[in-house]
């Protein structure tokens, strides 16, 4: 059963202003994790406007060399902004912990979805829900740090 697109906008609305909300209450102090999961503020551009955006999301995957984020968008029927603005220009930043580094962002391919995917559900079971609401495949956008040139 498909959930109406309207009920996934407005779940992906709250929990993204919950995460603000609660950073405005700690005074940036923002949880580490949520569920588990490492939180994290995701710097894009807009793929059409140009203009700088900012979306606080979680990883469930992460490690010294990338940090994997989930565009489920709660199961909407489309891609969320922020994982198209990131496509469509991959030179984003990354804050965690109040440290902003650079990073290149992209999909994961089939074969590393197709890895990763367990372990994403594993650490927050809702994901599989959104899967099952979206006849989309939901993409893994992984963020890996960029190398310097010397």
């Amino acid at each position: 059963m498909q959930k109406p697109d309207a009920v996934a906008s407005a779940g992906a609305w709250l929990l993204e202003n919950g995460h603000r909300l609660l950073l405005t209450l700690t005074g940036g102090r923002y949880p580490r994790t949520v569920m588990g999961m490492l939180t994290l503020e995701l710097h894009t551009v807009g793929r059409k406007s140009g203009k700088p955006y900012t979306n606080l999301l979680t990883s469930p995957i992460h490690d010294d060399k990338r940090i994997v984020v989930v565009a489920s968008k709660g199961g909407h029927q489309d891609h969320p902004d922020w994982y198209k603005n990131a496509i469509a220009n991959p030179d984003v930043g990354v804050t965690v912990d109040g440290s902003t580094v650079p990073m290149l962002a992209r999909s994961a391919t089939r074969e590393e979805r197709a890895d990763m995917w367990p372990r994403v559900v594993k650490a927050y079971k809702g994901y599989e829900g959104y899967q099952r609401n979206t006849p989309r495949e939901i993409p893994l956008l992984i963020l890996e740090r960029r190398r310097a040139f010397r």
